[in-house]
């Protein structure tokens, strides 16, 4: 073993010294009265000061008198912990001689040399790990895309003001309408530019008493007001209405936004968070209903809705199952001979309870459920049934069924259709179908693609309530129709309006000169049977011929 010679104190000295000068941590030596006494380094580094200029200097650098309030009180701190327990850790902001401001993590150490007590303290500069966890916060507390506390912050923030308020709460939800038509025909980065100009627009209006806009994500946003009188808060909402009036510019194009909006508040509709945000929801939820760009305040009578909303659809499923839906068939009359060409069967449903219930009574629930192909199927195989029975009678009339977008969309919707031909011995000119303006205004190519090979099997398509949507003409020019069905609002008056007339006569002509026939709806009179007889109108169909009736009704009429 070789000899080992420790090293002297001289040396010891020397290389602890030289260890200090190149720690990265500043570290520096006070007295008892914290003044400065020795710094390394890194410490003047990081403070911008020079070991001559800071020693014999005071901690704070400056007198007291030029120190804030806090920096003294920190002093005071430091010092009080210093002399009860000989260590003081803590982590500050701390500026520099450059006007930086670090954030450090602190420690100071009292040492006994002899009788002399000194201070020796260590700075970390933490600076980074702080702006990481500052970023993590953001991140967790802030939409990226708007920069607006998200549904957490907006929660916390109305649960914190509840509980302190002496004032009235006004919890708001809203959203924006038709986000996923806008989202598919403009494509996700110019909604998201959309919805940062109408978040800027919103921040522009420098609404009153606003305590939290909050963006919840994608279409979804709450406001959180605290005021004397909920009702003060309303004409906010009326500007916010308005605001979405104006379009919004998008690379040249001009898009409208609308919005719903749901209200609730405190202490009207409850003190707890939970219940004033199912609240706001449920009025928001009435409003998209109704079909969005609204405002509805929170009311009882929602709630009775929304449990018959979850009846009504209990309902629908199980009448679906045990075939409750039925068709009813008004005549199709040929207006030159007054011989029934066909029916148009419509749907009624024989409701356990409530008897025989019109479409008016549950159409738009079987929408929102979707179960428009199961209805659309339950109607067709039945009128399949029905037009065999009359082919056996030697009956020779056809069926119309109407169909929309749910319907055509649906993958098996040509299968299940050219399947009852085959099934039930059909001609496929049996059977009519009526498409819906509604269905066309969405231009799915899926749609088009249906309707021509419906049109190369043989059925006979027919546009209904022709007129009344905003691309009528081109509907006619893209689609392969055989009828048009010129609706009731046009023939309401047409014995005594000339601008009805002019437009029912300017249809006619127009469907004569694209070899379609023309069907008449709503004729309630002789005079506008006879009237629309003259002007060439080929078919009509109308309560002064006959009202939807049953089946075994409709054979009597053609027997």
């Amino acid at each position: 073993m070789s000899n080992f010679t420790p090293i002297s104190s001289s040396i010891k000295q020397q290389l602890l010294t030289e260890l200090c000068e190149r720690l990265e941590d500043a570290i520096f030596i006070l007295d008892t009265q914290l003044r400065y006494m020795s710094v390394n380094a890194a410490y003047e580094i990081m403070i911008g000061y020079k070991e001559s200029f800071l020693i014999g200097r005071p901690l704070g650098i400056y007198a007291a008198d030029f120190l804030s309030e806090e920096e003294r009180a920190i002093l005071k701190d430091i010092s009080t912990r210093l002399d009860k327990d000989g260590f003081y850790e803590n982590n500050f902001a701390m500026a520099n001689r450059y006007g930086q401001t670090l954030n450090c993590h602190m420690t100071y150490r009292s040492i006994y040399i002899g009788d002399i007590i000194y201070y020796i303290g260590m700075v970390r500069d933490i600076s980074s790990a702080v702006e990481d966890q500052q970023q993590l916060v953001h991140l967790l507390n802030y939409d990226q895309l708007t920069g607006l506390p998200n549904r957490k912050v907006f929660l916390s923030q109305t649960n914190d003001i509840l509980m302190d308020s002496y004032q009235e709460v006004v919890v708001i939800r809203a959203n924006i309408d038709r986000y996923r038509i806008l989202t598919n025909n403009l494509g996700q980065d110019k909604v998201n530019t959309l919805i940062k100009d109408f978040v800027a627009r919103v921040n522009n209006l420098d609404l009153e008493e606003l305590l939290c806009f909050s963006h919840f994500g994608g279409d979804d946003f709450g406001l959180l007001f605290e005021c004397n009188d909920a009702n003060m808060i309303r004409h906010q909402l009326d500007s916010l209405m308005q605001m979405c009036q104006r379009p919004f510019s998008l690379e040249g194009n001009d898009i409208y936004l609308q919005i719903s909006v749901g209200v609730s508040y405190f202490p009207e509709h409850g003190n707890q968070l939970i219940s004033l945000l199912n609240k706001a929801e449920k009025a928001l939820h009435y409003v998209k209903q109704q079909g969005g760009d609204d405002i509805c305040w929170y009311r009882d009578e929602l709630n009775n809705m929304s449990f018959d909303n979850l009846q009504l659809e209990a309902e629908l499923r199980a009448a679906m199952s045990t075939n409750q839906f039925e068709p009813y068939y008004q005549p199709k009359i040929a207006l030159d001979t007054g011989a029934i060409a066909g029916f148009e069967a419509l749907v009624r449903w024989r409701h356990p309870t409530r008897g025989l219930l019109e479409p008016i009574d549950f159409i738009d629930a079987v929408i929102k459920h979707k179960l428009s192909f199961e209805l659309f199927c339950q109607m067709a195989l039945q009128i399949a049934k029905q037009l065999s029975v009359w082919q056996a009678m030697g009956f020779t009339q056809h069926i119309c069924i109407n169909a929309d977008a749910a319907e055509f969309s649906h993958p098996e919707f040509f299968n299940f259709v050219s399947h009852l031909f085959t099934q039930y011995l059909l001609s496929p000119h049996q059977l009519h179908i009526e498409v819906t303006e509604s269905s066309l205004m969405l231009r799915h190519a899926s749609i088009k693609q249906q309707l021509i090979a419906l049109k190369e099997l043989g059925v006979c398509l027919a546009l209904d309530d022709f007129g009344t949507g905003y691309a009528s003409l081109s509907y006619l020019q893209e689609y392969p129709f055989d009828f048009i069905k010129i609706d009731k609002s046009f023939t309401d008056k047409i014995s005594s309006d000339r601008t009805q007339y002019a437009i029912v006569k300017a249809i006619l002509d127009l469907a004569t000169a694209l070899d379609m026939k023309a069907v008449a709806e709503g004729i309630e009179t002789e005079q506008q049977r006879d009237l629309l007889s003259q002007m060439g109108c080929a078919y009509g169909q109308g309560y002064w011929f006959a009202r939807p009736v049953p089946a075994d009704v409709a054979t009597e009429m053609l027997v």
